[in-house]
């Protein structure tokens, strides 16, 4: 974990995603909320006319499938703190939850659902994900440490859209750098960044593979609450290290984050970002 942030590391990898949602839920964790609807949008564009084969999405730190399920399914993140901080799954052993789940999600799945590979390095979340059948595949893989294997890369290939709402923190261009390279056309890539650090290192490595990234500058994205003074001040510090100015964000008590896509530069002159998320 960087330096100066709270440490969640308990939560990332339990049987199932009680933990997660019942500690983030408190400081109000809300960037796969934001993502969906931009996720949702790019996924359309990419998918062609109706009726048309649906992209394929690649999840990088995919944890429990969260973002698979707000992209594919009929549902909200407020929806799923409730769920899974209920009483009424409480009780529930992780094989009855699963069971429960899959009932739930398919109950909610939505036409054309895109294909989504999650990559993570957390086993279990990622085994739960595929259980319940977030994720059409699941890797526990490290790519910052390790090649990745053959089947990964195998299920990769195709990618449209490679998706990142919580993984920059931990990341660097060697990630990005093996999944693009594996693929048979440029993938567009979306990541939600924290503003305590620069995306550069990663855009600059998108670029050698044909990628211009856009930042966009319309507004910025509330992460979570701080955890405390101390968290506060060190994104504070960090936002303004960075060049960004933390007055009436960071300083109101939130983390942001900004919205980069990269794509081939033909994508980005035919359909500029703010014109994809319809601002003008």
């Amino acid at each position: 974990m960087t330096s100066g942030m709270t440490s969640f590391d308990k939560i990332y990898d339990q049987p199932d995603p009680r933990a997660y949602f019942t500690v983030l839920g408190p400081l109000e964790y809300q960037t796969p909320h934001h993502a969906q609807s931009v996720f949702r949008r790019m996924a359309e564009t990419l998918g062609g006319p109706p009726g048309g084969e649906p992209p394929a999405v690649v999840d990088i730190c995919c944890s429990y499938g969260i973002n698979a399920a707000l992209l594919n399914h009929d549902v909200t993140l407020d929806e799923l703190y409730t769920r899974y901080t209920s009483p009424q799954v409480a009780p529930l052993t992780t094989a009855e939850l699963i069971e429960d789940d899959r009932a739930y999600f398919a109950a909610r799945r939505r036409p054309g659902a895109a294909r989504v590979v999650g990559i993570d390095v957390a086993a279990q979340a990622v085994a739960y994900a595929q259980a319940v059948g977030l994720l059409d595949e699941g890797f526990s893989e490290n790519l910052e440490t390790a090649e990745p294997s053959g089947e990964l890369l195998r299920q990769t290939r195709r990618a449209r859209l490679i998706t990142i709402t919580g993984g920059t923190t931990f990341l660097s261009a060697r990630t990005l750098k093996a999944l693009t390279a594996g693929t048979d056309a440029p993938p567009w890539v979306a990541s939600f960044v924290l503003r305590t650090a620069s995306y550069a290192p990663i855009a600059d490595a998108l670029a050698a593979h044909g990628l211009s990234t856009e930042k966009y500058t319309v507004r910025t994205f509330p992460q979570r609450h701080f955890s405390g003074p101390e968290e506060q001040q060190y994104a504070v510090e960090a936002v303004e290290a960075a060049g960004e100015n933390p007055r009436g964000k960071e300083t109101e008590g939130y983390f942001h984050t900004t919205l980069y896509l990269s794509r081939p530069a033909q994508d980005v002159a035919a359909l500029p970002l703010t014109e994809l998320l319809g601002e003008d």
